[in-house]
């Protein structure tokens, strides 16, 4: 098989493809034929063609996938008007101590943000499936230790945790967790204000004071004592 047609055959796989496809999963396409560095060099040609295209090819946590380039979702957004679920900032919040510490347990959020997290928070991330289990911390009550999943990486449009914006920048996080939303087919879209960073890159509280001035309050502004301790 020449070039050209092994490039249509990529193309037309990844096009119908629901989820980004693995570059062993499209090895299979050629019967094993064609070398992983091949398939590689064709995918980065296949990119190339489409660069002054509304659609763009990229590689993300779990394969290559077609997406629409971000100047699109204007108009995209005009075929599909209704509203995408919102995500709280405390879930926001929750989400991104867990990409950037992780990995981490609930008292290890509870430290940072110096309220109690409210376990929907972190059912609805996983239920997302951008957080998960991956462990208990070898403590007192074993608590579990979340992690965020590759389907995040995936709907951020990332490759790895490494690309992930400095913690020194909060206003590319907020960009950057905006995109989340609007990446993904039930996109959240963050309605609060940016996230915020103390001075050695943790997240401040509700209130703007640092856990240990402020003391611990739930999710819903109620005092609860201090904040760390372990479901």
């Amino acid at each position: 098989m020449n070039t050209v047609d092994a490039k249509r055959v990529l193309e037309t796989a990844l096009i119908c493809a629901p989820q980004p496809v693995s570059i062993r999963e499209l090895r299979t396409l050629f019967d094993d034929a064609l070398g992983s560095d091949t398939v590689k060099t064709l995918l980065l040609e296949l990119q190339q063609d489409w660069a002054l295209r509304g659609v763009e090819l990229v590689q993300v946590a779990t394969g290559w996938r077609f997406q629409s380039r971000p100047e699109m979702r204007e108009y995209l957004d005009r075929l599909h008007p209704e509203k995408p679920p919102r995500y709280t900032r405390a879930a926001l919040e929750t989400l991104a101590i867990i990409a950037y510490r992780q990995p981490v347990t609930r008292g290890d959020i509870e430290d940072i943000r110096g309220v109690t997290v409210n376990s929907l928070i972190i059912k609805q991330l996983e239920d997302r499936g951008w957080v998960e289990v991956i462990g208990h911390r070898e403590t007192v009550g074993r608590p579990a230790l979340f992690a965020t999943t590759r389907q995040f990486l995936d709907d951020l449009g990332l490759q790895s945790l490494d690309q992930l914006p400095t913690l020194e920048d909060p206003g590319v996080q907020a960009s950057m967790f905006e995109a989340l939303g609007a990446s993904s087919e039930e996109g959240a879209q963050q309605q609060e204000p940016p996230l915020e960073t103390a001075e050695e890159g943790g997240f401040t509280n509700d209130e703007g004071a640092p856990p240990d001035e402020a003391g611990a309050h739930d999710d819903d502004g109620t005092q609860v004592g201090t904040a760390g301790n372990e479901p």
